[in-house]
């Protein structure tokens, strides 16, 4: 029976508290169940944000710079932390994980595609995790603002190519409101998504958290791209990773956008 795939995707406002400093407790809590779901028979790919919030951390810095040379010197020194961490982490409970650093210009054509898609294949028929990252020391265009769309979008890339079943999204918030519940109370969840239209769009407020550089636009955008390539996409709160079981037991916890079959 093919194993279904399920692409995970953690921000940077997940990973990290208010001051930058890495979330242990909820890293930890989200590599259990990650090892977890893989134990099931699940294959998992965690697209990670995080390594020049990390390294803001380590570095000291309360601000996120706007100079892309100092983004890129924190993304080298995150990055490293990162990675010691998932490996740490993800080792108590006995699984390996890969690093995959990916820019726009790794997937422009075609055979560059399939390569990515065939280390992507070969690591979890080796049922190792891949951590997928977007290249920031060395891809100002991200930086810049000229993205493969931030990690959002290219978790929604990578969903695509390697046909994956769902792709969750965790953010601080519990899915797409029609209206930004930060600042009306009322503003009402929406639980089912079947199309993407611009009123939807219109729906989305505010940019990132100061650590981080994606919003509710940038979910968008990656589910309207991944669903019309057959996945379903999920936008739910990541301060409780438990939140991802009730996803595979098909209990809607956040915002559904619904697959393109």
């Amino acid at each position: 029976m093919k194993k279904e795939c399920t692409v995970i995707k953690v921000g940077t406002s997940t990973l990290t508290y208010d001051n930058g400093k890495i979330n242990y407790r909820r890293i930890e809590k989200l590599c259990k169940v990650l090892s977890d779901l893989q134990n099931s028979g699940e294959e998992i790919i965690l697209v990670s944000s995080g390594a020049i919030g990390v390294g803001m951390g380590k570095a000291g810095l309360e601000k996120r710079p706007t100079e892309n040379k100092k983004k890129q010197a924190l993304a080298a020194i995150g990055q490293c932390e990162l990675m010691f961490m998932y490996d740490k982490l993800f080792g108590e409970y006995n699984h390996s994980v890969a690093q995959i650093l990916l820019t726009r210009y790794a997937v422009e054509t075609e055979q560059k595609r399939q390569n990515v898609i065939n280390t992507i294949t070969e690591l979890l028929n080796m049922n190792i995790i891949p951590i997928i990252n977007e290249n920031d020391t060395v891809a100002i265009d991200e930086l810049d603002g000229n993205k493969i769309g931030d990690n959002d979008m290219l978790s929604a890339i990578v969903a695509g190519l390697i046909h994956a079943d769902r792709l969750i999204i965790l953010t601080d918030i519990d899915g797409l409101y029609d209206s930004n519940p930060r600042t009306n109370p009322n503003a009402k969840k929406i639980d089912v998504v079947e199309n993407i239209s611009k009123d939807i769009f219109d729906m989305a407020a505010g940019s990132g958290s100061n650590r981080g550089t994606g919003g509710m636009i940038t979910k968008l955008q990656a589910a309207d791209y991944a669903t019309k390539r057959g996945t379903d996409v999920y936008v739910i709160n990541g301060s409780i990773p438990d939140n991802i079981y009730q996803i595979l037991d098909g209990n809607n916890t956040g915002t559904l956008f619904t697959a393109k079959k």
